[in-house]
């Protein structure tokens, strides 16, 4: 792709998206995320209910009245996007791929981030980590992280989320907000996941295609697998192929669900051609209360 034309899809991106962090989701993404805690802020007179516990001893002393001492909340966070760029991710029979829907969600995510004046990083991986973008503030950084999303070229197409998630629990060593990106077609994850969920505040968004989850009756149909390379051919007249095709993706289903809420993880599922907006804005509210 030519440098032109990313940019053209950077700025296309960055409008849509904006908009969205800038008049839904910056008030939500606030009241949802809590700071690190308080820090002292100033001191002030003694007033009559103030909890006599935040006398400043010294000052009180010096000015022989009492003072206290005023704490806020520590309110700047940091916000990683772990962004699964295996080869099902150029995946989609409607309108665009799960890899177009997964980079608006997480520009508007970012966006929301900065709206707040927290730090966004990016970790994109297959299965190995391909890039990281260490935690930065600021739209130009936001904007080095979208056009990561849309040009970035893997150097395999497998999926490993256990090894995205070991990475991000070495370099991350502060508590940080952590979205974890994907179709979760995976299933190895597990004891890491509960590891990272009791040190930060993790949320699955998983992004599927509707032909992800049942495959139509075409018959005969040469198939790739977009992982392996593997061609085949597959029966789709057949009943029980139908039937095993959407009994697996259903087990996955299953197990993303389970898996995040055993480790105190939150999930969020969206399909390519369904409103990611109504699917996040709900959550944040949820979340937030």
């Amino acid at each position: 792709m030519e440098t032109k034309e990313i940019l053209k899809k950077v700025r296309k991106i960055e409008i849509k998206t904006r908009r969205l962090s800038d008049h839904i989701f910056s008030g939500e993404y606030h009241s949802s995320f809590k700071g690190r805690g308080m820090t002292f802020s100033e001191v002030r007179e003694y007033q009559f209910g103030d909890d006599v516990r935040n006398i400043d001893w010294n000052v009180t002393a010096r000015y022989n009245q009492p003072y206290i001492k005023v704490f806020e909340e520590e309110r700047e966070l940091t916000m990683m996007l772990v962004v699964d760029i295996s080869g099902s991710q150029l995946f989609g029979t409607t309108s665009q791929f799960k890899k177009d829907t997964i980079t608006e969600i997480a520009a508007t995510l970012a966006f929301s981030a900065i709206q707040n004046n927290d730090k966004v990083g990016l970790i994109l991986f297959s299965d190995s980590v391909e890039l990281f973008i260490p935690p930065k503030k600021g739209k130009s950084h936001v904007l080095r992280i979208i056009r990561e999303l849309i040009e970035f070229q893997p150097q395999s197409k497998k999926t490993n989320i256990d090894e995205a998630l070991k990475y991000l629990s070495n370099v991350m060593t502060k508590k940080a907000i952590v979205f974890v990106l994907s179709d979760f077609m995976d299933n190895s994850y597990e004891q890491t996941l509960k590891i990272v969920g009791k040190k930060h505040d993790v949320t699955g968004v998983r992004v599927y295609d509707k032909h992800d989850t049942e495959i139509p009756n075409l018959g005969l149909v040469p198939m790739l697998d977009s992982e392996t390379g593997e061609k085949v051919i597959v029966n789709t007249g057949s009943k029980s192929v139908r039937n095993a095709y959407k009994a697996n993706f259903l087990e996955l289903t299953k197990f993303y669900e389970t898996t995040f809420s055993k480790s105190g993880s939150g999930t969020i599922s969206t399909q390519v051609d369904e409103s990611y907006v109504k699917k996040l804005l709900g959550y944040f509210k949820q979340k937030g209360k």
